[in-house]
């Protein structure tokens, strides 16, 4: 048994095998509805720019009410609030394809697309939060934590590659709306599944307010994350910048069928690269892998720039991936640290928010670039995000912390069971 093996043995552990299945079965429609949304109201309406308004109000939605998501939970507990957000999620699913089905005017469908992207229940973010409680309730080391969010990590990749492949393969059998249903069936079952979870107390809202009541102070945000979430947003760009390129390119080697299994190689290298993170030493600290991984997205993007054939482009893709994975971990394993446990919930969904936000508007911008100039333009596009991250990462201080962060007390042990992670 390898070390990594262990590791992530201890991780299950911690939750036991069905939460994980859950967590992933209900953040997949996240993955599911903003392409699938697109689909079913192009073929509804007939019209590319309606599908894009309501793509781009679910996609505003998610991103502006992530964060508020994320607090609710932090202050009322993760049961209540995925309770309500996966069925209000669900029934809104379930109104855009009335919606669309029935070809109801173009703002009404926007207005609902809206609400469906705003009430998003956050399982991914929630799921970081919920498992790091458990890491720090067990008094698990730093290894089991970095592992923790990996995996976690990882189940975002696998869930944003099978995801738009779902919804492609029903758009292609039967209808769009096949997708938005399944979809919204997942949201009713599997988020509640997750809500009911018996780990929902790991974070219960009660050990929340006697933190703050001890610490008032520091609920305060430390500068760095800011900078974290900034970096996140400039990754979002790259998938939105990378997303675009790849469909220009596709489309101009008559080829357009190839773009979802280009990008869906490049979220499984993503994927096991994440998993890989638990063999990097312990000595090598996060703000180190921040600056390795923003130097590889320069090097590993660059190619992008003179690719001009279909195998090139698999090629340059697919090794671009290992560096994807390495650098959102990283960013949250900063965070986890970085942040009080009163706010964790927070500022998981605030980077997940970052990466929807920067994906929505880079994809916008360059998809007209791809069109004036060619798929090289959007490539270009993806590397200046690239060099940005790394003018971030190295401009950032991110290696202090609050003197004494409040970390979830396990019940019954008061403040002896408050965690300052080593170094």
């Amino acid at each position: 048994m390898t070390a990594a093996t262990a590791t992530y043995r201890r991780v299950l552990a911690l939750s036991g095998p069905l939460l994980p299945v859950v967590s992933f079965l209900g953040r997949l429609p996240t993955a599911m509805c903003q392409l699938g949304s697109v689909l079913l109201v192009a073929e509804t309406s007939g019209s590319l720019t309606t599908a894009g308004l309501v793509g781009g109000a679910l996609a505003a939605g998610q991103t502006v009410a992530g964060p508020l998501m994320g607090r609710l939970a932090d202050r009322h507990g993760q049961r209540p609030v995925v309770l309500v957000a996966c069925w209000l999620n669900a029934l809104a699913v379930a109104a855009l394809v009335t919606a669309a089905l029935a070809r109801t005017a173009t703002p009404l469908l926007a207005a609902i697309g809206l609400l469906a992207g705003a009430s998003v229940p956050q399982i991914g973010p929630l799921a970081r939060t919920r498992l790091v409680a458990l890491a720090h309730r067990a008094a698990a080391d730093d290894r089991v934590v970095s592992a923790a969010l990996s995996l976690e990590g990882t189940l975002d990749e696998v869930s944003f590659v099978l995801g738009p492949a779902l919804v492609g393969l029903a758009a292609t059998l039967a209808h769009p709306a096949v997708a938005l249903a399944l979809a919204a069936a997942l949201l009713a079952v599997c988020g509640s599944a997750f809500a009911l979870h018996p780990t929902a107390v790991a974070v219960r809202p009660a050990a929340n307010a006697a933190a703050r009541a001890v610490r008032p102070a520091r609920t305060r945000m430390p500068r760095a994350v800011h900078a974290m979430r900034l970096s996140m947003a400039l990754q979002g760009a790259m998938f939105g910048a990378c997303q675009a390129g790849i469909t220009a390119l596709t489309e101009r080697l008559h080829q357009p069928a190839q773009a979802g299994l280009v990008y869906a190689a490049m979220g499984v290298m993503s994927a096991a690269a994440g998993l890989s993170l638990a063999l990097v030493p312990a000595r090598i600290g996060l703000p180190t892998r921040w600056r390795a991984a923003a130097a590889a997205l320069i090097v590993l993007s660059v190619p992008l720039l003179s690719v001009r054939s279909m195998a090139a482009l698999y090629l340059v893709v697919v090794v671009l991936g290992v560096a994807f994975a390495p650098h959102l971990i990283t960013l949250f394993g900063l965070t986890e640290r970085l942040v009080p446990a009163t706010r964790l919930a927070e500022s998981m969904a605030f980077l997940t928010s970052a990466v929807v936000g920067g994906q929505a508007v880079a994809l916008a911008v360059s998809g007209r670039l791809a069109d004036a100039y060619g798929p090289s333009a959007a490539f270009a596009v993806a590397v200046g995000a690239a060099v940005l991250i790394l003018g971030v990462a190295l401009a950032t201080r991110a290696g202090s912390r609050p003197t004494a962060p409040v970390r979830t007390a396990r019940p019954g042990r008061g403040a002896a069971a408050d965690r300052t992670p080593a170094p």
